[in-house]
């Protein structure tokens, strides 16, 4: 008992080929090298770096991922 599925259906093409996608790796990118970020100096309203790096690593994430999905969304 078997059910055939249309050729149509079953290889259905995908919409996740976007160059837009690249865009991701970013706040990936941007997290992953911690010399990049792990010291204390330079200091924003007295809180070191590591930490305000962190937080603009999460913001820039958020943009990314909202750019991302307007520009691929059908």
């Amino acid at each position: 008992m078997s059910q055939d599925v249309p050729e149509a259906t079953s290889q259905a093409e995908r919409s996740d080929h976007s160059p837009w996608n690249w865009l991701l790796l970013l706040p990936l990118l941007a997290t992953l090298i911690p010399p990049l970020y792990n010291r204390v100096s330079p200091e924003l309203f007295d809180i070191p770096f590591f930490y305000w790096y962190q937080l603009a690593a999460i913001a820039i994430g958020v943009i990314s991922t909202i750019i991302v999905y307007r520009m691929t969304r059908s």
